[in-house]
């Protein structure tokens, strides 16, 4: 019995230590403003108007706080989509609908409904007051180039380097 507790010790401690590492390696935790302006940052030129790949059924998206989103078409390919007002919602919605005119959605026209598990509706539709190309490389390069750094305290008994 006491080779049986050792060995469940010994799984508790390495499930920790994979917890450990794998907050170790997610990095600094950006707010949504700060999110928000690094995909400002890789967005271009606002366009008045996008295709939405309506075959491949499956869209990704992205929460930026409650002003903007961003919407991926592939994981190269997205939008940031910025609204005239608040969007409430969408930090909570499991989905969302974007309206569109034969798979185009133009910015000014069309809208962002967040929606809930059960595919009810969470709030009103959202305008989209402006819709941007996101360059998904340079993005994903600059969020691996993202590391956390820990400030320590020096011990006392250091001595500064003479530099000899």
């Amino acid at each position: 019995m006491s080779n049986g507790g050792n060995m469940k010790g010994k799984l508790i401690a390495l499930s920790m230590v994979a917890v450990v590492a794998a907050c170790a390696h997610s990095g600094p935790s950006l707010t949504s403003a700060e999110r928000l302006e690094l995909y400002q940052a890789h967005a271009g030129p606002p366009v008045a108007s996008f295709r939405i790949d309506r075959i491949a059924g499956v869209t990704r998206w992205t929460p930026l706080g409650d002003q903007a989103l961003a919407f991926w078409n592939t994981p190269n390919q997205g939008y940031l989509l910025e609204f005239h007002a608040r969007c409430s919602g969408l930090s909570i919605a499991s989905s969302i609908t974007i309206s569109n005119s034969m798979g185009l959605v133009n910015a000014r026209l069309d809208s962002v409904q967040p929606r809930a598990a059960n595919g009810s509706a969470i709030s009103q539709p959202c305008r989209i007051s402006s819709a941007r190309p996101i360059d998904g490389r340079a993005l994903n390069d600059a969020k691996r180039e993202l590391r956390e750094a820990s400030v320590v305290e020096r011990p006392a008994d250091v001595e500064p380097d003479g530099g000899d």
